[in-house]
C-alpha cells in the first residue's frame, strides 16, 4: 500500500526555521507575518508535558535480596488544538517503563456541539469506574490500580481504546456510552471481531463535576459527595463497578477524602494486567486522606491509607489478592508538583512482598 509523502521530510534547513518559528508562534495563538503583504493566522495548539519517576526498595518473600531501583515510571506529552469553535484535536503519548516504549495513548477527535451532547472519536479512555478516568497522574495514592481492582476490559495502552462515545453533562447527572474495539492482543475470551459497549453514570450531589475526565482529589477546590456507576460488555460477559468519592474542605482549611469502588468483571470483560487468568472476579478497595491546612515551606502534608481485596474465580479454586498502601505526600501545586513518600503491602496466595519508595511527579 502507498504512504502519503510527508511534506516535511524533505525541507530545506531555511524553511525548517522558519517552520519552527510558526509552530512557536502557532502555539502562543499569534497571528504570523508571512511576508509585507500576508497575514496567516494559525490556530492556538497547547502545549504539556507530565513525568513521573521514583526510587524503590522491594523485598520478597523467598528472595535472596531487596530489589533497589530507580525507575522512569513514565514521561508523557500533551498536544491539543481547537480546529473550530466546535471541534478540537487531542494527541497524548505516554513512555512506559514496564515495555520500554512510546505509545500514543489518547488521538480523539471532539465535537463539542453543547454541555448535553458531545461526540469524541477515536482513541481514549472509554466511559469507565472513576479510577479509570482519573488514571497514575490524577490519582490521591501514589500506586495506580496496585490492588487488582481495576484489571478492567480490553485496551489499548493505560486504559485506552478506539472508538467512538456520546457524553453529556445534565446539571448534576453525567452520561456517557460508547462502542469499541477489542484489540486482537487482548481479546480473552472474546472475538477479535468483537466490540466492548461501555456506558457510565454518574450524579454530583455537592458541587459539580462537570465534562468527560475525573480528579481522585481537588484538594479542597471543591466539596464532593460523588457516586457513578459503569458496566462493559463483550460477548454477554458483563463488567460493573460502583464508585463514590466524599471530600469536604473543613474549618480549619484542613480537606478529608474518602473514595471506595467495588467491581466484578467477567469471562472476556476483565482479567486484563492480573496476576492469573480466571473466569470472574470481584474486589474493592477503600481511600482515606488528609491534607493539613497549614503550609510547610512551599507545599502542604497530606497523609493517606488504602485497602484492598480482590477474589480471583480460577480452575484451581479462589485466589485473593490483599493491598495496603500508606502515602505521606507533600502537595506543592496540586498535581503539577508533589512528592510522595510511600509504602505498600501486597500479598498474592503464599506471596507477600513489601515496598518503600519515593516518587516526584511533575507536569507542565
Amino acid at each position: 500500500m502507498n504512504k502519503p509523502m510527508n511534506r516535511c521530510a524533505h525541507t530545506h534547513p531555511a524553511s525548517a526555521g522558519w517552520l519552527a518559528g510558526a509552530l512557536l508562534v502557532g502555539a502562543m495563538g499569534l497571528p504570523l507575518q508571512a511576508n509585507a503583504q500576508t497575514t496567516v493566522e494559525l490556530p492556538p495548539v497547547t502545549v504539556g508535558a507530565g513525568m513521573r519517576t521514583s526510587f524503590t526498595s522491594t523485598d520478597t518473600d523467598g528472595a535472596a535480596d531487596d530489589v533497589n531501583d530507580f525507575n522512569l515510571n513514565s514521561v508523557r506529552l500533551y498536544l491539543s488544538g481547537q480546529a473550530t469553535e466546535t471541534i478540537s484535536f487531542s494527541f497524548n503519548t505516554d513512555y512506559n517503563a514496564s515495555t520500554n516504549a512510546v505509545t500514543v495513548i489518547d488521538a480523539v477527535g471532539q465535537f463539542a456541539f453543547s454541555p448535553q451532547f458531545n461526540i469524541w472519536a477515536g482513541r481514549f479512555l472509554p466511559p469507565s469506574d472513576r479510577a479509570n478516568l482519573y488514571g497514575p497522574y490524577y490519582a490521591n495514592a501514589w500506586n495506580f490500580a496496585a490492588d487488582g481492582v481495576q484489571d478492567g476490559f480490553p485496551f489499548v495502552s493505560a486504559g485506552r481504546n478506539d472508538g467512538v462515545a456520546y457524553w453529556g453533562n445534565f446539571s448534576r447527572l453525567n452520561v456517557s456510552l460508547g462502542v469499541f474495539d477489542v484489540p486482537s492482543t487482548k481479546a480473552g475470551g472474546a472475538e477479535p471481531s468483537d466490540t466492548v459497549f461501555a456506558g457510565r453514570l454518574h450524579l454530583s450531589l455537592w458541587d459539580i463535576e462537570s465534562g468527560y475526565y475525573l480528579n481522585g482529589t481537588y484538594y479542597g477546590d471543591k466539596d464532593i459527595l460523588s457516586f457513578g456507576v459503569a458496566t462493559h460488555s463483550i460477548s454477554g460477559d458483563t463488567a460493573v463497578t460502583f464508585d463514590g468519592l466524599m471530600e469536604k474542605k473543613l474549618g480549619n482549611a484542613g480537606v478529608v477524602t474518602l473514595e471506595g469502588e467495588y467491581a466484578t468483571y467477567e469471562g472476556a470483560a476483565g482479567g486484563y494486567g492480573s496476576p492469573v487468568p480466571f473466569s470472574e472476579s470481584d474486589g474493592y478497595f477503600v481511600l482515606g486522606a488528609y491534607l493539613f491546612p497549614k503550609p510547610a515551606g512551599m507545599g502542604q502534608f497530606q497523609v493517606l491509607a488504602k485497602l484492598g481485596t480482590t477474589t480471583y474465580d480460577t480452575a484451581g479454586g479462589d485466589m485473593e489478592l490483599e493491598t495496603s498502601e500508606l502515602n505521606l505526600n507533600y502537595i506543592i501545586k496540586a498535581f503539577n508538583a508533589r512528592l510522595s513518600l510511600f509504602y505498600l503491602d501486597q500479598s498474592f496466595e503464599d506471596t507477600d512482598s513489601t515496598q518503600l519508595g519515593l516518587g516526584l511527579q511533575l507536569q507542565m
